[in-house]
């Protein structure tokens, strides 16, 4: 990692790599996502693959946050929405963002762990309605790239 007049130049790769595979599985969301409720509800394949997409989605966005505050030397976050408070804070993310970003952890939560049962009607419908919270990130993400050129 490089300094030029104090501003950090992150390993962009790692991340451009990272926003890729992001793309790639939302891509994959957008194929394999049933067109209403009733089949996503009568097909456990279809429930299983759009949870596993949405999780590791969830986590490549939690790797890129990772990826920017260990390399802007940000400190050592005591969570993951102090790691969140810390992107928005640096101006990285938006306040927006960084509220969608808790959102996700907390749905990824429930998915990993399953604490309590996977409500189907919610990530049916995160599936309907949300998936344009990964391409907010993104977008904020590839403007503060551009930005460190």
């Amino acid at each position: 990692m490089m300094s030029i007049c104090g501003v950090l130049l992150v390993d962009k790769k790692r991340i451009l790599s990272k926003l890729a595979e992001l793309d790639g599985y939302l891509h994959e969301l957008e194929e394999i996502s049933p067109k209403s409720y009733r089949v996503y509800k009568t097909s456990i394949e279809k429930r299983r693959a759009c949870e596993r997409l949405l999780h590791i989605s969830i986590e490549c966005v939690l790797d890129i946050c990772s990826i920017l505050a260990s390399e802007l030397k940000l400190g050592l976050p005591s969570t993951q929405e102090d790691l969140f408070e810390r992107l928005e804070s640096s101006h990285i993310i938006s306040s927006q963002v960084m509220s969608n970003l808790k959102k996700m952890r907390s749905f990824r939560n429930i998915i990993v762990r399953r604490y309590g049962i996977v409500n189907d009607e919610l990530v049916y419908k995160i599936l309907k309605n949300n998936l344009g919270d990964f391409l907010d990130f993104k977008k904020e993400i590839s403007e503060f790239l551009e930005k460190e050129d």
